[in-house]
């Protein structure tokens, strides 16, 4: 990562991209990180968010790190309009390694600032961001991973991918690190990322895993002694799109497959994540006698998550012993998962 002397640590030397550039001139404060793959009209008003934000707060110097994952539509045509007419500095880089968490890594790998900023291509960022984002920091406190709310962009869409709590809290092993705080609204200082390292490119978006590459890091950064916190402001509205239960599903069993490599990558250093195995199968087992469901506002099952853990710690297993990603087939896991709704 460029600027401060010392490249973020790498778990997989063979997975190493260029190395950073040097700055040019004095760097940004903040640096938004906006990787995108095949959403080029999202990725349109996302940007548009950040500029307004950037405006509206412009005592806090930003840039953005636009990373396409392998686009085919045109997002490359759209970026470079924007880019050419843009009032905020935005790098756009190429990643054609597929897969969420590469398409991080090059970000940051790409990025100057001091605070990095993860907000996915189908969010948008609150106008007052940056102000409330600089207030957080201003306390001192450098060694923190910090989220903010995630509202629902369009009030059609399921209420999922979401973080609505007004409350702060910071994390503990009591409840589960997948949503405590989301990747889509996710900060650090460049010195957290430094020590925790890169992101772990079997688990994530178009990897092996298919999820959970922000739940990974963030369990690295609770085991340096790292603090997780969510504060109920630093607002994004996410436009995710999924209105109908069949596409929740679908997500949902992505996830449950990357926390159950998590579970089996963490197991001897945060055997506490069992614990949330036990619970979700101790709920199946109650379902089948009229226990409530996972969410019964979607009426989604307990089931599919036992299924999918296990299926993901298999694959987890897989990738190591290969020690390259590989991706499941995943009509084969939808149809093996139909029968457990």
């Amino acid at each position: 990562m460029a600027g401060e002397g010392s490249d973020i640590a790498r778990e997989h030397p063979q997975q190493a991209t260029k190395p950073p550039r040097p700055f040019i001139g004095r760097a940004p404060a903040a640096s938004f990180i906006v990787c995108t793959r095949n959403r080029a009209r999202a990725l349109t008003a996302c940007i548009r968010s950040i500029e307004a934000a950037s405006r509206a707060h412009g005592s806090m110097t930003s840039e953005l790190i636009v990373v396409d994952n392998g686009s085919t539509d045109d997002t490359a045509e759209r970026l470079a309009h924007i880019v050419a007419t843009s009032s905020i500095a935005i790098t756009p880089v190429v990643e054609r390694r597929r897969g969420l968490a590469a398409a991080r890594n090059e970000g940051m790998e790409r990025s100057r600032g001091r605070i990095l900023i993860f907000i996915d291509d189908d969010c948008e960022v609150d106008l007052h961001y940056l102000r409330d984002l600089e207030r957080h920091y201003a306390s001192g406190e450098r060694l923190v991973i910090r989220g903010g709310r995630v509202e629902l962009g369009n009030a059609r869409d399921l209420p999922f991918t979401i973080k609505r709590s007004r409350e702060p809290a910071r994390f503990t092993p009591d409840v589960h690190p997948g949503g405590f705080i989301l990747g889509c609204n996710m900060t650090m200082h460049r010195e957290v990322a430094q020590r925790v390292g890169r992101f772990d490119e079997r688990f994530g978006a178009g990897s092996a895993l298919q999820s959970a590459e922000d739940t990974d890091y963030l369990v690295r950064a609770f085991k340096l002694g790292i603090p997780i916190e969510y504060v109920p402001d630093m607002n994004v509205l996410h436009y995710h799109g999924r209105n109908t239960r069949e596409a929740i599903e679908r997500l949902h069993r992505n996830y449950s497959l990357g926390n159950g490599g998590l579970c089996l990558k963490h197991l001897l250093s945060a055997p506490w994540l069992l614990r949330h195995f036990y619970w979700s199968f101790r709920s199946a087992w109650r379902e089948l006698w009229g226990g409530p469901r996972f969410d019964p506002e979607v009426s989604l099952s307990h089931w599919p998550i036992v299924y999918m853990n296990l299926l993901g710690a298999f694959e987890f297993v897989r990738c190591a012993m290969t020690n390259r990603p590989q991706q499941p087939e995943l009509n084969q896991i939808k149809q093996a998962t139909r029968s457990l709704r």
